[in-house]
């Protein structure tokens, strides 16, 4: 399934369009939809928290905002916590939970130390989406670092990302101390933030100031709630485990202005079950 956010030139969603307003193609060949439907459906959600020693400041501000699109969300998504440094580790004792009170908890188990581990943070989030009950899923990152600890590479990372049916958030509370220092660092963990947003569907975000991470929340929660969703029998059967890219074009309707559609860059083709033999 093809999770599809639709914009206007105002930047607020567009909702009311049908089924005729969309065209699907993969590898450049049109699909078509047999699936089609906007509502708000639950979702497994992952918090995937920056614990790094820089954050010790912010964490406040960043567990508030974070509750808050707990909190704007369906009331029967599941949602769980990842808070990493140089480790990353599940702060729930389950996998998963709709109370907000388990939530701030696992968020306020702060012990901001050590070094950035993200790409390790991620993978093992992507996994543990897995066992979640929703069709759709979503990871929420927040970070104010650049990967130096993490035995997974970036690359990795974005291919489990495309292995995936998340769509992923990702928010850089990068400050003007960080900018300075570092700028060629600074922008390359930036680019990669954005690469693996754009790749799963999901938005990257850079605010100014930890006074915009309340309403960046809020808006990924409306996001999340009125998206469209699409679905098709791929034309091109083959089981070979190769990348199959898409692409999403949205009609507008007549005097709607021009509409802008976000959605995941593609997807990675099953591959043939492995035979094995015995005597």
């Amino acid at each position: 399934m093809l999770r599809a956010t639709v914009v206007g030139k105002d930047g607020n969603f567009v909702s009311g369009l049908g089924r005729d307003n969309f065209r699907v193609f993969e590898d450049k060949v049109e699909q078509r939809l047999t699936v089609f439907h906007q509502e708000d459906t639950p979702v497994t959600v992952g918090l995937v928290i920056d614990n790094s020693g820089s954050m010790r400041e912010k964490r406040g501000q960043v567990n508030t905002a974070a509750l808050r699109l707990v909190e704007s969300s369906n009331p029967q998504d599941e949602v769980f916590v990842v808070n990493f440094n140089d480790d990353y580790y599940l702060d729930l004792d389950k996998d998963f939970t709709s109370d907000p009170k388990d939530l701030k908890q696992a968020l306020e188990r702060i012990d901001s130390r050590g070094g950035t581990a993200f790409y390790d943070a991620l993978v093992g989030s992507l996994d543990h989406l897995k066992k979640g009950h929703k069709d759709k899923k979503v990871l929420l990152v927040i970070t104010d670092g650049e990967d130096q600890d993490s035995t997974k590479t970036f690359e990795y990372a974005l291919h489990a990302a495309q292995q995936s049916s998340a769509a992923i958030y990702t928010i850089g509370v990068y400050g003007e101390d960080d900018r300075k220092n570092d700028r060629v660092r600074m922008k390359a963990a930036k680019r990669n933030l954005k690469t693996l947003a754009e790749a799963t569907g999901g938005a990257a975000y850079f605010p100014n100031s930890l006074t915009e991470l309340n309403e960046i929340c809020a808006q990924i929660a409306h996001e999340i709630r009125n998206q469209y969703t699409l679905g098709y029998n791929p034309t091109n059967v083959a089981q070979d485990g190769t990348f199959r890219s898409v692409q999403v074009q949205v009609l507008p309707p007549r005097n709607s202005g021009k509409l802008t559609v976000r959605t995941r860059s593609g997807y990675y083709a099953p591959k043939p079950p492995s035979s094995s033999s015995g005597n």
